[in-house]
């Protein structure tokens, strides 16, 4: 029997495949290592596989349709209803391989190895943003309970980091004021991250070179990224984030 179409239920060791013939018959159902994934598609004929989109999907993508494969993404939550039993990797990679033959499905663009850089490169930012922002809450309310009120704001709270790394902390026992010079020390070490990542950036926004298209909505760019990129770039994205709403529940690709 050859087979047609493959559903892949993508794992960090071990990987399911599910494939049919041209009549829906079941031609194969076994388990591969990742070492054994490559030798495997290789030596199938061109096929249709289906991959939910998640952790690695794009990856092992481009490397099946370097092998010649036509390989289709799929939101998970669109491949769900198609799980007839109990959820084990045999039964996922069943729903995979039924679910990319509807007609109806919505597919998700495979992303490039230049897309996916741009795209950690967001990421990253919007994490150092999380722990700048913890660290920051952290000092405020060590100091709080020893009477020291940081005013609102960034610029304030990072001044008043710098102050104290630099040997004028406020009245507070020996041992907070070590502990939040440490707090006050990472702070400013992320913020100083952080500075250079949105000049690089501002960089990609100007040239076109990064693919914000690509970029989550949920991760903001940032009003340092707006101020440094110019009206111009920020309008652009603005425009992308709005568009890109309405895609982000399907996984479908933002619109350039």
């Amino acid at each position: 029997m050859q087979i047609i179409t493959i559903g892949l239920d993508l794992a960090k060791s071990v990987f399911q495949i599910h494939g049919v013939d041209a009549t829906g018959q079941v031609a194969v159902r076994k388990s591969l290592r990742r070492s054994q994934m490559l030798p495997f598609f290789a030596k199938l004929p061109p096929c249709l596989v289906g991959i939910e989109a998640c952790g690695t999907s794009h990856h092992w993508a481009r490397e099946l349709i370097r092998l010649g494969h036509e390989v289709r993404l799929m939101p998970p939550a669109y491949v769900k209803p198609y799980v007839k039993r109990g959820k084990t990797d045999a039964a996922d990679a069943e729903a995979v391989c039924e679910a990319v033959t509807r007609p109806t499905m919505r597919f998700v663009p495979v992303k490039s190895s230049e897309q996916q850089a741009a795209l950690s490169i967001h990421r990253t930012r919007d994490l150092l943003v999380k722990q700048r922002t913890q660290l920051i809450n952290m000092i405020r309310g060590l100091l709080a309970e020893f009477g020291v009120d940081i005013p609102k704001g960034l610029e304030r709270a990072l001044l008043m980091a710098r102050q104290i790394v630099d040997g004028k902390a406020p009245e507070v026992p020996i041992e907070a004021a070590r502990i939040v010079a440490t707090l006050s020390q990472q702070a400013l070490d992320i913020h100083v991250r952080l500075r250079g990542i949105d000049r690089d950036l501002a960089v990609c926004l100007r040239d076109g070179a990064c693919r914000i298209g690509h970029r989550p909505a949920s991760v903001p760019l940032g009003a340092a990224v707006r101020c440094l990129a110019g009206t111009d770039a920020t309008s652009e994205v603005e425009r992308r984030q709005r568009a890109a709403r309405s895609y982000q529940q399907d996984g479908r690709q933002i619109p350039a």
